[in-house]
């Protein structure tokens, strides 16, 4: 069940001025936040939120913390959710940031949407943890968000992929073209 808030924040809709980005967090490894070494763990807040005030970006973004779920409990319902956000969005660029183990799911789901573009982005380390790939995978998603075509996309590992033609390969780390 998604959140019932939105959080606008640096400028949007609500302010007159018009939304460069919309980012809807789903949860997943990115967020994450562990307690012990037996990987006892709670999807915590929005990490990205952290990301974007530290870096002090110049484009407007508003935030919809819709969940916070690891990508393996999401249900055809949660995919639903994420997909009714999307479609309600003013925003013409979307960013989702989702567990790996099902993105590939949630972006086949989102393929309905055809106004807009739509990267899907996320972490195989927590962004809490030291040396995850939380931070350049959220910058990279960015920043190919802006340049990308209506559609969706996933934005992992340096390289951006069709939801269609990517797999994740538990054994790399890493997505990749299948």
């Amino acid at each position: 069940m998604p959140d019932d808030h939105t959080v606008p924040l640096d400028g949007g809709p609500e302010d007159g001025l018009p939304e460069d980005l919309h980012i809807v967090t789903t949860g997943g490894t990115i967020d994450k936040i562990y307690f012990d070494a037996l990987s006892d763990f709670q999807v915590g807040a929005p990490q990205i939120e952290v990301y974007l005030r530290e870096a002090n970006v110049s484009f407007s973004w508003r935030l919809t913390p819709l969940m916070r779920k690891d990508s393996l409990e999401l249900t055809d319902d949660d995919r639903e959710a994420v997909l009714a956000v999307v479609q309600e969005s003013s925003a013409a660029r979307i960013l989702i940031t989702h567990g790996t183990d099902t993105m590939l799911t949630t972006a086949q789901v989102l393929q309905a949407v055809e106004d807009k573009t739509i990267v899907l982005t996320g972490a195989m380390c927590p962004a809490t943890q030291r040396g995850s790939d939380a931070a350049f995978n959220i910058g990279f998603a960015i920043g190919v968000l802006q340049t990308l075509p209506a559609g969706v996309h996933v934005a992992m590992n340096g390289q951006v992929f069709a939801p269609g033609r990517a797999r994740k390969n538990r054994a790399a780390n890493r997505f990749e073209i299948c």
